[in-house]
């Protein structure tokens, strides 16, 4: 690796994911405003919508993550175009 170019910051992370409450730690360099406890350890946290825990690629399933109303927008603008 080059000398210098890669930051100095790297610390244990806790990445949460807030749709079914997984965690994990890994290295990160994210700045966070949160902490969090695990097993007496005091680590920064970082909350995530979505993570490889939860997203229907990665778990198999079709599970719709909607948040903002887009599908039934979506589907009041254009879904009924088929049927024409």
């Amino acid at each position: 690796m080059k000398k210098g170019i890669h930051p100095e910051n790297y610390r244990p992370v806790v990445f949460k994911d807030m749709s079914n409450e997984d965690v994990f730690i890994t290295r990160s360099t994210m700045p966070a405003k949160e902490t969090i406890e695990i097993d007496g350890v005091t680590y920064p946290l970082i909350k995530v919508e979505i993570s490889s825990t939860s997203h229907p690629f990665f778990t198999g399933k079709a599970k719709l993550v909607d948040t903002a109303g887009r599908v039934d927008k979506f589907m009041s603008r254009y879904g009924n175009r088929a049927k024409k």
